[in-house]
């Protein structure tokens, strides 16, 4: 497991609504939480179904090349499509609404497969639960040579990270969404430009 920077030390500063981005006071979101709320007991058991929820409810908008972009919460999961960055502002607005603390993360990953392609910046999250601390989950959804899990003993993200072709895996968890991220989805016009938008780095 990697040695997290954590951005706070204050646990409640990870429970924050971020208004429009992470927020759940709001019809379609408030519906879901009451529902994992009425299926589950435990922390940890809300916390893994709101991670289901937004791993595989919410397609890929590059695997489907679905054009719109959701950017917050409430447009994700009316839309059921988003980026990584939107499927990791989904998941943090429903673990925050249930009083569990979540981050963001980032990665620098190439973008099509070679460097000569580019990089550019990949969502994810990190939780608290009590009994085991922060862990990292990756909401992306799965397809072939992805497997992403819900698991807080070994990591099992989308991606692995390739420090030799230039890829970065950072070790912050952050209390809000970088500002970058957000700016390059609220100024792209859809989400194919958004994957050329995106920012390279932390």
């Amino acid at each position: 497991m990697m040695n997290l920077i954590i951005e706070s030390s204050k646990l409640e500063d990870y429970l924050q609504e971020d208004s429009p981005i992470i927020q759940w006071q709001t019809p379609i979101i408030q519906k879901v939480v009451q529902s994992i709320l009425n299926q589950r007991t435990t922390p940890y058991d809300r916390a893994k179904m709101a991670f289901e929820i937004a791993r595989d409810q919410i397609r890929h908008s590059f695997d489907t090349q679905y054009p719109d972009i959701s950017i917050t919460a409430e447009q994700t999961m009316i839309s059921q499509e988003g980026i990584c960055f939107a499927k990791s502002h989904l998941l943090a607005s429903l673990l925050r609404a249930m009083d569990i603390p979540v981050g963001f993360c980032y990665q620098k990953v190439i973008r099509k497969g070679t460097i000569e392609s580019g990089y550019a910046l990949h969502g994810l999250n990190a939780i608290y639960l009590e009994e085991v601390g922060w862990f990292r989950v990756d909401p992306r959804g799965n397809k072939t040579g992805v497997n992403s899990q819900f698991s807080v003993k070994e990591e099992m993200l989308a991606y692995p990270i390739r420090p030799e072709l230039g890829e970065i895996d950072y070790p912050n968890v952050f209390v809000h969404p970088l500002s970058s991220v957000i700016h390059s989805m609220y100024s792209s016009k859809n989400t194919q430009e958004l994957f050329f938008n995106r920012p390279k780095e932390i």
